[in-house]
């Protein structure tokens, strides 16, 4: 992975809570936050005593290196989002500001956590398909803003391979958003990803959510063993 490819946007826990209907229960559970990136779901939790893994191979660089890049792509982001802004729901962020505001406000929460946390096993540098995990053993694993958004750039297969590790190292699943980021349109990998899960006898579920920033992004994907 090379940091020059890499885009960092960081979300907060109350976006997550949002995003995945966590509930406080959900909540004390042990949890594995997949693709986090910069989000400050695994320092604002971990603040109120949460049981929380980050994975992601962004967490090979250092925090000055991860900084850098911020500072270096923020602006044009902030650009792209003001140039597609109806692709979005401008509602609980009322426009592109607040929206830049709130995305460095995570950032900087995550990287002041980053720097002392490192070294303590809570951010790991890892990706999918294959994680550094055993069986079940993470009660709920959550993956925001990769599976499904990214589908012309990451495979049908590749999707698979990887809900099927997810759901190797923890009892629940849930992914959001189900869209593709170039269309806004389910993903086309969605409905071969849940056949295939079903038939390998995992319980598949979309529920809806109380969360829409992308336009029509309102459920996730659940995947329970049963």
């Amino acid at each position: 992975m090379e940091l020059s490819s890499v885009v960092p946007w960081g979300r907060s826990l109350s976006e997550y809570k949002e995003m995945f209907s966590l509930s406080n229960r959900d909540l004390s559970k042990k949890i594995l936050g997949c693709g986090d990136g910069p989000a400050s779901f695994n320092a604002e939790l971990t603040e109120k005593n949460g049981n929380v893994i980050s994975v992601d191979p962004i967490y090979q660089f250092s925090a000055d290196q991860i900084q850098s890049r911020i500072d270096e792509v923020y602006s044009q982001v902030v650009e792209q989002v003001s140039k597609n802004k109806d692709d979005y729901v401008w509602k609980n962020i009322p426009h592109v500001e607040a929206l830049g505001k709130a995305r460095m406000q995570a950032m900087r929460l995550f990287l002041a956590d980053y720097r002392v946390a490192k070294e303590s096993g809570r951010y790991l540098n890892a990706s999918l398909p294959a994680l550094p995990f055993d069986d079940g053993e993470f009660e709920i694993a959550l993956c925001s803003h990769y599976l499904f958004l990214y589908s012309e750039h990451v495979s049908q297969n590749q999707h698979i391979l990887s809900m099927k590790e997810l759901c190797r190292i923890a009892k629940e699943v849930r992914v959001y958003p189900l869209l593709s980021l170039r269309d806004n349109q389910e993903s086309p990998h969605l409905q071969p990803v849940i056949a295939e899960l079903e038939a390998g006898g995992i319980s598949v579920s979309l529920v809806e959510v109380g969360y829409e920033f992308q336009k029509g992004a309102t459920k996730m994907l659940v995947a329970k063993s049963v």
